[in-house]
């Protein structure tokens, strides 16, 4: 006798046997291609994937290009070592604001003391002179030399007194001419803000430590206005005019609305971004904005003719751009069009397009493929079909 366990499992496995399998689903039949056009059965599940948009009529649109904030150079100074020297104190630091004439920080520089030296012997050599000179013109006056000595005389003064201006306008240029005490003080020559500070106390300087690449000892500048670096592309060219106004966007400040305006656009193309470097100005009054913020130009362009589509609807097939065209539902034509405008989101078709036709947006190119394919079965179809008989 079969005990109840054993009994139970020939009984699963006999009524299995007899339970047939579920027929397998059916798959949808492949799309039929008619000329141009591309035709689903209804309730294809393709048809899901492919989503449209309705083309619109192109009056204008929005073009966003990258920025990055830097500082208004028209307001910036950077402040080299003219001369080699040691720092012995700073009196500027970061934040802190300056006027013209201000010094930022001391350096004993035996260099500067040697052009306060020079200085000093110019007004010693125009002083000797001018007592020279007075001498001779007493002598001539009662005949004892000749007047080309007085000339020579008078030449050699004012030679002095041109190198004495030479000097003092040298010593004046970089700190006090009075003396010669070697103390050369690095001062702005603007009203701002000192923005970067790379010096230390006791730091040895030279005049070489200059130039591209090389750090400014201070970076004073004004804040309350900013330069906007903008890469734009070629297409972009008509609307990054001198004088154009953009909207700026910055992701840390989406709640204030930030205008500004190009002032200079380069003349040339970038050869490694392919781009053009455009310049831009904007307000800063309350000093929200920071240099080297990365942000969003928005300019806005316009147009006269054609419509506007996504740009992932348009595709380039060698040297022309087609679309597909919902004609009907689950119907796509392919057609072939001109576009005048090519951006990152949407382009403008001025030719083969209407406004309010139907555009495929999304899964083009599988769209693409699917008519490929039923075009090659549809060849392959009449290659294989026999010649009627007479």
């Amino acid at each position: 006798m079969l005990k109840p366990s054993l009994l139970s499992v020939l009984c699963a496995l006999t009524l299995g046997a007899c339970t047939e399998a579920p027929p397998p689903k059916a798959s949808a039949p492949a799309p039929i291609v008619q000329g141009n056009q591309l035709r689903f059965i209804a309730g294809h599940p393709q048809l899901a994937l492919l989503n449209a948009a309705v083309a619109e009529p192109a009056q204008a649109i929005t073009i966003e290009l990258p920025a990055k904030l830097v500082w208004n150079e028209e307001r910036t100074q950077r402040i080299y070592p003219a001369f080699a020297g040691r720092v012995m104190a700073i009196k500027a630091d970061i934040g802190q604001k300056v006027t013209p004439g201000m010094p930022l920080a001391l350096l004993a520089s035996p260099d500067f003391g040697q052009a306060q030296s020079d200085t000093a012997k110019a007004e010693a050599d125009a002083r000797l002179a001018q007592q020279t000179l007075q001498r001779q013109r007493e002598l001539l006056q009662a005949g004892i030399i000749a007047r080309k000595d007085f000339e020579q005389a008078e030449a050699d003064a004012a030679r002095s007194q041109a190198e004495v201006e030479r000097a003092r306008a040298r010593t004046r240029l970089y700190g006090s001419g009075a003396g010669v005490n070697q103390q050369l003080a690095l001062a702005s020559s603007l009203t701002g803000v000192v923005v970067e500070r790379n010096l230390n106390p006791g730091q040895e300087l030279r005049p070489d430590q200059s130039g591209p690449g090389v750090p400014a000892l201070f970076v004073v500048s004004d804040p309350s206005s900013l330069w906007v670096q903008v890469d734009a592309r070629e297409s972009e060219v008509g609307s990054v005019k001198v004088g154009a106004r953009f909207e700026l966007s910055v992701p840390a400040l989406s709640e204030h609305r930030l205008e500004g305006r190009v002032i200079s656009v380069s003349d040339f193309i970038d050869p490694l971004t392919r781009t053009i470097k455009v310049r831009g100005l904007v307000a800063n009054p309350q000093r929200l904005l920071k240099a080297e913020m990365l942000a969003s130009a928005r300019f806005e362009r316009r147009f006269d003719a054609g419509v506007v589509v996504p740009s992932a609807a348009a595709l380039l097939l060698g040297q022309e751009h087609s679309v597909f065209v919902q004609t009907s539902p689950g119907e796509f034509e392919r057609r072939m069009v001109e576009l005048s405008y090519e951006g990152p989101s949407q382009v403008v078709v001025v030719k083969g397009l209407q406004a309010g036709e139907q555009v495929v947006k999304e899964n083009v190119l599988l769209l693409d493929r699917l008519m490929r394919l039923a075009e090659n079965e549809a060849r392959a179809s009449v290659k294989g079909k026999p010649a009627d008989s007479k």
